[in-house]
């Protein structure tokens, strides 16, 4: 998995570093939503099992492959 130094950084988080990469491949290959910005970067959300159905966000380059950000979407709403 492709990430960026941002990413890197930010999986230091106490609210972040137990993201498990797993979760996020997993996100990216089975997405619940896309959206793309205005700035080519993709939003994609999709549930991990281990999270009880929750939703994981994964921010994306316009690259399609490369990892920006991964976070909890509480407020996502299919």
């Amino acid at each position: 998995m492709k990430a960026t130094e941002h990413f890197k950084r930010s999986r230091l988080a106490e609210d972040r570093k137990w993201i498990e990469l797993d979760w996020i491949e997993h996100v990216v290959a089975n997405l619940v939503s896309e959206f793309v910005q205005t700035d080519g970067r993709i939003r994609r959300w999709g549930t991990v099992p281990e999270l009880n159905g929750r939703y994981l966000r994964v921010v994306l380059l316009p690259d399609g492959e490369t990892v920006m950000t991964a976070f909890l979407d509480r407020r996502f709403r299919p």
